[in-house]
């Protein structure tokens, strides 16, 4: 037996409980992973409340889909990948096999080595931030010298992976945040300009008009949704594209549609998931993030660890303002 945390209803993380489940064996196609640790996500937040993109088949269901263990099986038809070595997750809608457990299998297109010299609890922080903020500006925005791009909720992992990202391509990266003391940090991250969203001073769109020379921005990295798409679309370039990737608003945003109409602006419903199921562009993904982190122009920021026992005080800490940033994750001690 194993020790995995389930949630048998939409009752937000504190339904949540540590039972013991079956070591399952791998079927066609599948990999049985050891987990040494996994991370939380605010989609997973989301998703305990059904107010994600996808829900549950059924209950009781697993939450989680970053992860790192040791390959303990392969299933029938399995190729490549060694028994005895670490592997991260990549982002996947997991249903009900979620990876707050000990044990995981799970689809074999969805695992990957861990990058070298990281840890385990350093290799289940990487992908889904940075895949996460990759597609949009590189692949299908194609940003660059010249370009400014809108990172809101920028101390969160995806927006400070865009910032990194972004900077590496050679965009002018612009972060917001509820508050100034974060500053030190979004610049540290690639930030070259902050605008601090807490009513003083000017207007969101008055500053970001002016860092951009009244050019307005090209893109926009988006989580918060409807009271923040609101304050920056004024501000919106010609062609500007909105990705819109979480709803930290609770609710999907009603557009400002005479902005986006006067500005030919698209607003892009964005999920990771289409794109890491499609295997050209998750292989050009992942070759990206292993060269950053092999040159180190980006490498996982871990706020905290957590032991497996608790998982809902990770939760609890996750959900409050906090004054240092980066991955919470929970070690299970395997």
């Amino acid at each position: 037996m194993a020790r995995a945390w389930v949630i048998n209803s939409y009752s937000g993380y504190q339904g949540l409980s540590l039972v013991n489940v079956p070591v399952e064996q791998p079927g066609p196609g599948e990999v049985r992973l050891r987990v040494e640790a996994f991370a939380l996500n605010w989609g997973d937040m989301d998703l305990m409340l059904d107010n994600y993109s996808f829900s549950f088949h059924d209950f009781p269901a697993r939450i989680g889909m970053e992860a790192a263990g040791i390959v303990e099986a392969v299933g029938e038809g399995v190729e490549g990948i060694a028994i005895g070595e670490r592997y991260c997750t990549l982002p996947y809608f997991y249903y009900q096999r979620g990876a707050s457990t000990e044990t995981l299998i799970i689809d074999a297109r969805y695992v990957t080595p861990a990058p070298e010299g990281l840890s385990a609890v350093e290799s289940a922080s990487i992908w889904m931030q940075y895949m996460t903020a990759y597609f949009p500006l590189a692949e299908i925005s194609k940003v660059g010298a010249g370009n400014h791009v809108l990172a809101t909720a920028a101390t969160s992992t995806a927006g400070t992976a865009s910032l990194e990202i972004g900077r590496i391509l050679g965009a002018t990266m612009v972060g917001t945040t509820r508050f100034a003391a974060n500053r030190d940090y979004l610049q540290m991250k690639g930030a070259d300009h902050i605008v601090v969203t807490d009513g003083t001073g000017a207007s969101v769109a008055e500053q970001l008009l002016e860092m951009t020379g009244g050019k307005g921005i090209d893109a926009a990295f988006d989580p918060v949704g409807e009271t923040m798409i609101a304050q920056y679309s004024p501000a919106l370039a010609r062609d500007a594209r909105i990705y819109f990737y979480g709803t930290l608003d609770t609710k999907p945003p009603v557009l400002p549609m005479k902005d986006m109409f006067q500005k030919n602006a698209t607003f892009q419903p964005y999920s990771l998931f289409n794109y890491v199921e499609n295997p050209d562009m998750c292989a050009r993904g992942k070759a990206i993030v292993y060269q950053h982190l092999k040159d180190g122009r980006i490498k996982p920021s871990i706020d905290r660890v957590y032991p497996m026992e608790e998982y809902i005080k990770a939760w609890d800490y996750l959900r409050k303002p906090r004054t240092s940033h980066g991955k919470v994750v929970i070690k299970t001690g395997l």
